[in-house]
């Protein structure tokens, strides 16, 4: 979804946003019954219902206090494809609850975007990805993620 603003090939070499630590477990993303079913039989994924859909049950971390997304293959990165979870297909993009209102952010670990112009970053969202994040969340609540202070918001629900 966001192929337009951030370059495939940057994201491939990172994947920054499939690895977790205890602080930003919180972030995995929320997966509907059908992509949860097929990491449960190709990968021994565990899930944990939350709300409408599934995340990742967390039973422990490496050696280095971190938690790689089971979608992820070291080799050819994602495995999901084009059957990412939405949470995935905008990252770093987040829907977030701000008192009443729902606002999309920006996670600031993923460089790549978080050092491009904030203009460039409300622009794209304006040109149509905002109106397709607050639909899905309108039918998909679940990906509504706490308000977290670090994440600068770049867009309040009007």
């Amino acid at each position: 979804m966001i192929k337009k603003i951030l370059d495939g090939k940057t994201c491939a070499e990172c994947r920054l946003c499939c690895i977790f630590d205890r602080y930003d477990v919180w972030e995995t993303p929320v997966f509907d019954e059908s992509t949860k079913k097929k990491l449960e039989s190709i990968r021994n994924a565990e899930f944990i219902k939350k709300d409408g859909g599934y995340i990742f049950k967390v039973k422990s971390f490496d050696e280095n206090g971190l938690f790689t997304c089971p979608a992820l293959d070291s080799k050819i990165g994602c495995i999901l494809k084009d059957e990412k979870p939405f949470d995935c297909r905008i990252w770093p993009y987040r829907i977030m609850k701000v008192g009443n209102n729902r606002a999309i952010t920006i996670a600031n670990i993923c460089d790549a975007m978080y050092n491009k112009p904030l203009s460039e970053l409300v622009d794209f969202l304006k040109s149509g990805l905002a109106s397709d994040i607050f639909k899905y969340a309108d039918v998909h609540p679940e990906i509504v993620k706490p308000y977290d202070n670090s994440y600068p918001i770049l867009l309040i629900e009007e």
